[in-house]
């Protein structure tokens, strides 16, 4: 089984999506044998943002590691993404990432019926970091549902979320809402 481990915060170890994917992915690696995890740090190695040169394909090196991006998405079983909210959204680097996973005719396709998802079967789970609390389906929310909407879009549904809220409000926030968030781990591992 292959795992795909995303960062994306620009934090490096002050980072609460960081802690809490790490945490994820070793309680994968504990419960689920013979996994296989390949680990992308979006912020130590960007994903160029889409120009229209990438997608003419005019740059041979760029369009060689977007496929590599997209196989490793296409070839993952599980997807952990670490997706802290910034500016009511997602970091830009996970976006470019999202701009090269999101391909026509390789993870959707379109008809006269409209879209269709080219891909199931997979399991996504999002440690979303937030330092305000929002809580579920808040209007100010872009980032957990942009991230619903994006992996839906490709025929995923089984999205979850680990969410710290509220961390930047006191330092006994941040240590309350990580606690949290690490209690609802490992019923993650036993749902997979």
């Amino acid at each position: 089984m292959n795992v795909l481990h995303i960062d994306s915060s620009a934090l490096g170890d002050h980072s609460v999506t960081r802690e809490l994917t790490a945490a994820i992915v070793a309680d994968l690696n504990n419960t689920i044998p013979n996994l296989t995890i390949t680990h992308r740090d979006l912020d130590k190695d960007s994903i160029p943002h889409l120009t229209g040169a990438s997608l003419a394909k005019a740059d041979t090196a760029e369009a060689a590691a977007a496929e590599q991006t997209l196989q490793q998405f296409i070839d993952a079983d599980i997807v952990v993404i670490g997706a802290p909210m910034y500016n009511f959204s997602i970091p830009s680097t996970l976006k470019a990432w999202v701009d090269r996973v999101l391909v026509a005719g390789r993870t959707f396709s379109y008809s006269e019926t409209g879209p269709k998802g080219l891909l199931s079967g997979k399991k996504v789970v999002i440690a979303s970091g937030r330092g305000s609390a929002f809580g579920e389906d808040n209007p100010a929310d872009f980032q957990e549902k942009y991230l619903k909407q994006v992996f839906g879009f490709v025929g995923l549904t089984d999205v979850q979320f680990v969410r710290a809220e509220g961390i930047a409000y006191s330092p006994q926030h941040r240590i309350d809402a990580l606690a949290a968030a690490h209690a609802t781990i490992p019923a993650l591992a036993k749902a997979s």
